[in-house]
C-alpha cells in the first residue's frame, strides 16, 4: 500500500479534464468486469436488463413512461428491455386500475433473486477496487465525489 500513497502524493496538480478522464477511466474498467461477470454467470441477464430491475425494485409500480424519464433512454429501447424482462419472467405487469392505458411494473420473486446476486457481484468487485482505500480515505472520497456531483445538478442544462 506505501507505493500507491507514495505514486498518489507524487502526482501534479491534476487539470479538471485529467480527474475526468480518470473518473471515466474507472467506470470503464468497473463496468468491463461487471459485464464480464454477467456473460460469464449463470444470470442470462444484460447490463441494462439489471439496471432496468434495479430501478423497478426501488421503485415498484413504476411505469414504463417513469423509467424513460429517469434514464433519458430511448421508449423503444426500454420496450424491448420490458418486454424481455417479462417473458423472462422477471417483471410482472398489471394495468393501473386509475388509468387503464398505463401498465405498473414490478420485479417478480425470481427477478428480485436475480437482481440481489448480480448487485452482489457488483459490491464485491467494488470491495475490490476500492481495497487499497482505508476507510478515511474512502469516506474522503465519496464526500468529494458527491461535491461535484451537487456542481454539476446545479448547472443548468
Amino acid at each position: 500500500m506505501r507505493k500507491q500513497v507514495d505514486k498518489v502524493n507524487q502526482m501534479p496538480d491534476a487539470s479538471p479534464d485529467e480527474v475526468f478522464e480518470s473518473i471515466h477511466t474507472i467506470m470503464h474498467l468497473y463496468r468491463s468486469r461487471q459485464y464480464r461477470a454477467l456473460r460469464e454467470g449463470p444470470h442470462e441477464l444484460t447490463h441494462m436488463e439489471d439496471k432496468v430491475l434495479g430501478y423497478f425494485s426501488r421503485h415498484p409500480g413504476a411505469t414504463q413512461s417513469d423509467l424513460a424519464a429517469h434514464s433519458g433512454r430511448d421508449k423503444a429501447q426500454l420496450t424491448r428491455l420490458i418486454r424481455g424482462l417479462r417473458d423472462k419472467g422477471l417483471l410482472d405487469a398489471e394495468v393501473d386500475e386509475n388509468d387503464r392505458r398505463s401498465t405498473r411494473l414490478h420485479v417478480s420473486a425470481s427477478g428480485k433473486a436475480m437482481h440481489r446476486a448480480v448487485h452482489a457481484l457488483g459490491a464485491r468487485l467494488a470491495r475490490r477496487a476500492m481495497a487499497g482505500l482505508s476507510d478515511a480515505e474512502s469516506r474522503q472520497l465519496a464526500a468529494l465525489l458527491a461535491r461535484v456531483q451537487t456542481t454539476l445538478e446545479a448547472e443548468p442544462e
